[in-house]
């Protein structure tokens, strides 16, 4: 696919897919004319890709951690450094929380329509009696 097409499926600009490529983040195949070739299985990649840079971690992590999140054994635990991995477990802190804030904020959502649902209902069912 083209790179407009992947900018549509994964609701990406074009702009920031570029920036991936020249980060090494993904790596589209080049056609004989120059254009973009972008394979299917990177539309996963790009949404992982942002959802780590919304978390807040920098592209430079996220290529180092990238090979973890394809489940793939190119993993180069050489690379780590103690200063990644504090910042990689604080990231994964602060997604904990927002992992937990979300849950709750979701139940208090459901229990709202729930309530909100219960008594239309009930209304509904006196008005018709």
């Amino acid at each position: 696919m083209r790179i407009g097409e992947l900018a549509k499926v994964t609701d990406t600009p074009a702009r920031s897919l570029r920036y991936y490529e020249e980060q090494d983040l993904i790596i589209p195949r080049r056609l004989p004319n120059g254009y973009r070739e972008y394979d299917e299985y990177l539309i996963n990649r790009v949404n992982q890709i942002r959802g780590l840079i919304d978390s807040g971690l920098p592209t430079k992590i996220i290529r180092q951690i990238l090979p973890c999140v394809d489940k793939s054994p190119a993993i180069h635990p050489g690379d780590a450094t103690p200063e990644l991995l504090a910042v990689l477990e604080e990231q994964r802190d602060r997604m904990t929380q927002r992992i937990d804030c979300l849950t709750r904020n979701r139940e208090a959502i459901s229990n709202y329509i729930d309530v909100v649902s219960e008594t239309i209902t009930a209304s509904t069912d006196t008005g018709a009696a």
